[in-house]
C-alpha cells in the first residue's frame, strides 16, 4: 500500500494528511499528537474516525497542519483522516458520512460592519 493523501478545513485551519500502513504512529508537524495537542479532548478529537472503524493501531498519519487554533486544526484533523480512510475503503464512507465524519463545518466568524464595534453588536443609542 502506498501513502493515501487528503486534506481537511475548519474556520482557517488546514490539515494535510498522509496515511500508511504501520503501527498507529501520528506525526503532527513533526511532533507527537500528545505533544502537539496536550488536551485529551482534542486527541479524543481527532482519534474519533479511527476508533469508530476499529483501525486505531492499522495506520501511520504524517499531517501538515496549519492555520487557525487548537479547536479547528484538530477538527480539520477529524475531517482529513476520515476522508483518507474513505479513499483507502470506499465501504466505510456510510458509517463515517452517518457520524458527521466526513460533512465540512462551513461555519466561521462573521466579519465586522462599519459603523459597528462588531459584528452584529452596535454602539450604545443615546436619545438626549
Amino acid at each position: 500500500m502506498e501513502q493515501i493523501n487528503a486534506i481537511g478545513r475548519r474556520k482557517s485551519s488546514v490539515a494535510r494528511v498522509y496515511l500508511s500502513e504501520g503501527t498507529g504512529k501520528i506525526t503532527i508537524n513533526k511532533r507527537e499528537l500528545d505533544n502537539y495537542f496536550p488536551s485529551a479532548i482534542l486527541q479524543y478529537v481527532v482519534k474519533q474516525p479511527l476508533a469508530l472503524l476499529g483501525v486505531e493501531g492499522k495506520y501511520d498519519i504524517k499531517v501538515n497542519l496549519y492555520g487557525g487554533g487548537f479547536t479547528g486544526q484538530s477538527q480539520a484533523l477529524r475531517l482529513a483522516i476520515a476522508r483518507a480512510l474513505v479513499k483507502l475503503n470506499a465501504e466505510d464512507k456510510k458509517t463515517l458520512k452517518d457520524e458527521g465524519f466526513l460533512t465540512r463545518d462551513s461555519r466561521a466568524v462573521e466579519r465586522k460592519k462599519p459603523g459597528q464595534p462588531k459584528a452584529r453588536r452596535r454602539f450604545q443609542f443615546s436619545k438626549r
